[in-house]
């Protein structure tokens, strides 16, 4: 890869700092920003885990995948009450902004899901100036027309490219680089790549977590069943961050909390416990829903792309990627400490800028509400609040219904 100096304008790590869901599912024209903690609130039916579906669709396009593997369902991202044309298509368009030694880079996608599951559209943008567009020209054809900037002999260069895969990620496989323009293309398809390339969608399931685990699973999967498992890693790899841990569990969890411990039981599994500090120790499968989502979810915001079962961009060192966590409902059966321990964790590790949390609530008055938090914006705007101490610069974003 071939990212900038860092005396570029955008921040050294690349990140996404805007999702637009312009005609997806039951949102059209929704787009807010993103900031090191994002909170999406709104009661049922208000489209916040249709928002992280789409931010995890995006993800997994900008790694590579195909489409019908990211949308196995495309007729359900279709928006509602959307009517077919001519040639009985319809479909969903999603976007989203990554900014970094670049500079803002945008990047547009159109989906056509009906007759048949294409990437029918896109368009990469970086200071007003289009660096990829591509059209489907032809149906009868699995290509789309593609042009890219190259500033040199001719001002464009067109190819085919499949209809199943995002043209920005193949962008490094087929520009030269020889013109500047190219590459500037190069510099701003591999920004947002990267931006997009680190995520770990997470909802903890706690009545997967309570019985023993085989061991050896490597890393933490995106319902922490495996919980036991990793923290049988984890505090033998990383003394320092298992310490962190444990200061959490004390501070969320109730009754006294010496030591969280995996323990390995001679048939091939673990299973995890809490050494109570007295020669007693608790068994997660005693531990409530809670308790159990608490452990995970501080698990996941003190560990890494090494640890997490996410696709990371091997060729770009640790220190210029940003992992994001999405959360979905990540509230749910947390008691009112537990869940502002939570956000204060997610706080003091987007300072770092390393790690970046996009979760959803039912109800956001607990971080807006108190301690003289404000909330700027009507419904369906942007607030910034600081309502639990630690974690000023939250983003609050309400769906609107």
């Amino acid at each position: 890869m071939t990212l900038s100096p860092a005396d570029r304008p955008g921040p050294v790590r690349p990140c996404l700092t805007e999702l637009r869901l312009s005609a997806f599912a039951g949102h059209r024209g929704t787009g807010f920003g993103l900031g090191p903690v994002t909170v999406l609130a709104g009661g049922s039916g208000r489209g916040k885990t249709t928002a992280l579906r789409a931010y995890e669709a995006l993800a997994r396009l900008g790694g590579g995948a195909e489409v019908a593997e990211v949308f196995p369902d495309a007729g359900a991202c279709v928006p509602d009450r959307a009517r077919p044309d001519a040639q009985r298509r319809r479909g969903f368009r999603i976007g989203c902004t990554a900014d970094g030694p670049e500079g803002p880079v945008r990047l547009d996608v159109a989906v056509q899901a009906e007759p048949e599951l294409r990437v029918v559209g896109e368009r990469l943008t970086a200071g007003g100036l289009v660096l990829l567009e591509t059209a489907l020209r032809d149906p009868s054809r699995r290509t789309v027309q593609a042009a890219w900037h190259t500033a040199g002999s001719a001002p464009v260069t067109r190819a085919p490219l499949p209809d199943d895969l995002l043209g920005t990620a193949l962008l490094p496989l087929r520009v030269a680089g020889k013109t500047d323009g190219q590459r500037r293309v190069l510099a701003a398809a591999e920004q947002m790549v990267v931006a997009l390339r680190s995520v770990f969608a997470c909802d903890p399931r706690p009545s997967r977590m309570r019985a023993p685990v085989p061991m050896g699973s490597g890393r933490l999967l995106g319902g922490c069943d495996n919980l036991a498992d990793v923290l049988w890693r984890t505090s033998v790899e990383c003394g320092r961050r298992h310490a962190l841990l444990v200061d959490a569990l004390r501070a969320g969890c109730p009754g006294p909390v010496a030591d969280v411990l995996a323990e390995p039981l001679g048939d091939g599994t673990v299973r995890a416990l809490l050494d109570r500090g007295d020669g007693f120790r608790t068994a997660l499968r005693r531990l409530g829903d809670g308790e159990l989502r608490y452990l995970a979810l501080a698990l996941v915001l003190l560990t890494g792309p090494g640890v997490l079962d996410v696709d990371a961009a091997g060729e770009v060192p640790a220190a210029m990627q940003t992992l994001t966590v999405l959360a979905d409902g990540f509230d749910r059966s947390l008691d009112p400490r537990q869940r502002r321990e939570l956000l204060r964790l997610a706080g003091r590790m987007g300072v770092s800028g390393h790690i970046r949390v996009v979760a959803a609530v039912s109800d956001a008055s607990w971080i807006t509400g108190a301690d003289g938090a404000r909330e700027d914006g009507a419904e369906g705007d942007e607030a910034e609040g600081n309502g639990v101490d630690g974690t000023a610069g939250v983003t609050v974003v309400h769906l609107k219904p």
